[in-house]
């Protein structure tokens, strides 16, 4: 660890344009805190600012109000590739973490080569606090506290792991959608120890949140970087007392509003320490609802096909970036990535890109703070570890098997056997429901060089999530976390 913070630094040095100890500033001339929340499989449709009729999400939409509400942002169409991508900026194929997602018997995580926005940030003078779930390995090695974090408070995968896995699938489905806490035996850790087990998922939000909050004002005199990442609404749904029955839209709807009345605490404590015009915040899902839990699985919108696809449900996210005095209000229409946050709050930051390795991501602070087009104008869509499709502006390119199977593990990867193009105009069809690709034949082979182009600068580093069924749970229905 020592020694990656130490060649990182260097890096800095050597290839920095900003001289060592300018962090970018806020109003004021303040350095400036970030705070990203993200959120587990919630739907592109389940807030009220994307378009859902009965959920009450009154503190995002008013995020979305004041700053700036993105389109076509996007994610990873899993849990640990998307977190991957988040933390290093590069897409998941590139640290061997695309292939499916970690189990709690899982061997592999984030290996300590790849640098993580935390550790940018560190060089820079940043307090860190990642809290929530972290699945980019449990072991310590991989543990955020040995990825740049100071500290660390959260369940170390997804929320329905460690159950019984000798119960059939169909009362495993059953446990999942009338969940008993004792039924999935996650560990709540403290760090690199565990403090309670099986965590107790009721108060889980809100003990989130009382994290997070402590932290901001522990750390209200020093610049900070706080990563909030939310088990939930990924099934089994949990919510306290006081929001059981309070939404229409049902439990999921109660997860939701839960989460959203949190978010409003941590703005409302920024506010009373004028933190508020200083402080980036970000929101944003890690990818889309996971549809085999039916109405507890959240809602995708408009858009086709949900988690486990590389149709637009799968892969385009809700994203909130909030600054008071610094992010220009609007809805932007141009495409974004979760992989673009890490060269965004490096340079928002006065820091530094790492040099010597491959970024995917795009700087945003000009689109953030000056309206600028997005500078991101094409995304690769991955399915596994596979290339299954390219957006560049307008137009959608994949496989058609690749984009509606779901599949992980060796399905994922291994390329189908009569392959289809579809071709779609995603500003004129957001639903992916007319295909183009025979009318629009000099685009798909525009597309197609794009994508063949792409693939020669990717060097894949070694699979860390190991394929097959042995890893389970016993989940039931749709076993893609």
């Amino acid at each position: 660890m020592g020694q990656r913070l130490t060649a990182l630094f260097v890096l800095l040095i050597l290839f920095s344009d900003t001289p060592m100890g300018q962090r970018g500033g806020a109003p004021g001339g303040q350095p400036r805190n970030f705070i990203v929340i993200l959120t587990d499989d919630q739907g592109y449709g389940d807030l009220g600012s994307y378009g859902h009729p009965t959920i009450r999400t009154p503190n995002l939409d008013r995020m979305a109000a004041e700053g700036q509400r993105w389109t076509s942002f996007y994610a990873a169409p899993l849990c640990t590739p998307s977190r991957a991508q988040l933390m290093t900026g590069r897409y998941a194929i590139r640290s061997g973490l695309a292939a499916g997602v970690l189990f709690p018997n899982s061997t592999g995580g984030l290996q300590p080569g790849e640098l993580t926005i935390a550790e940018v940030l560190k060089q820079t003078g940043y307090a860190t606090l990642a809290v929530g779930k972290w699945h980019l390995g449990h072991l310590p090695q991989y543990l955020p506290t040995n990825q740049g974090f100071d500290r660390y408070f959260g369940i170390p995968y997804s929320n329905d792991m460690e159950r019984d896995t000798t119960i059939a699938p169909a009362e495993a489905f059953r446990r999942t959608m009338e969940p008993k806490i004792t039924d999935f035996n996650v560990p709540l850790m403290r760090d690199a120890k565990i403090v309670e087990r099986p965590a107790d998922q009721t108060t889980i939000t809100r003990r989130y949140t009382d994290e997070a909050i402590a932290f901001i004002r522990q750390q209200q005199k020093q610049p900070f970087f706080l990563y909030l990442a939310h088990n939930l609404p990924h099934v089994p749904l949990f919510r306290s007392k006081e929001f059981e029955g309070r939404s229409a839209r049902g439990i999921y709807g109660d997860v939701v509003e839960e989460i959203d009345y949190n978010i409003g605490r941590i703005l409302d404590t920024l506010r009373e320490l004028k933190l508020d015009r200083q402080t980036l915040v970000v929101f944003l899902s890690d990818n889309g609802p996971w549809m085999p839990y039916l109405a507890q699985g959240g809602s995708a919108g408009l858009l086709r096909g949900a988690k486990g696809s590389t149709w637009e449900g799968g892969v385009r996210v809700p994203a909130i970036f909030w600054q008071p005095g610094t992010v220009q209000p609007g809805v932007m229409t141009g495409i974004g990535s979760e992989m673009d946050l890490l060269p965004t709050v490096a340079r928002l930051a006065g820091a530094v890109v790492p040099a010597g390795r491959p970024l995917d991501g795009h700087d945003l602070s000009a689109t953030l703070t000056k309206g600028a087009p997005s500078p991101r104008d094409t995304v690769f869509y991955y399915n596994g570890a596979r290339l299954a499709g390219v957006r560049h502006r307008s137009f959608k390119l994949h496989f058609a098997m690749a984009a509606g199977s779901g599949a992980t593990g060796a399905a994922a990867i291994a390329a189908p056997a009569n392959p289809a193009w579809e071709l779609y105009n995603l500003d004129e069809d957001p639903s992916e429901t007319f295909n183009l690709a025979d009318k629009r034949a000099e685009i798909v082979r525009e597309l197609t060089a794009m994508m063949e182009a792409h693939q020669k600068t990717v060097e894949p580093y070694e699979n860390q999530i190991p394929l097959g069924r042995g890893q389970g749970t016993g989940a039931g229905p749709g076993a893609t976390r």
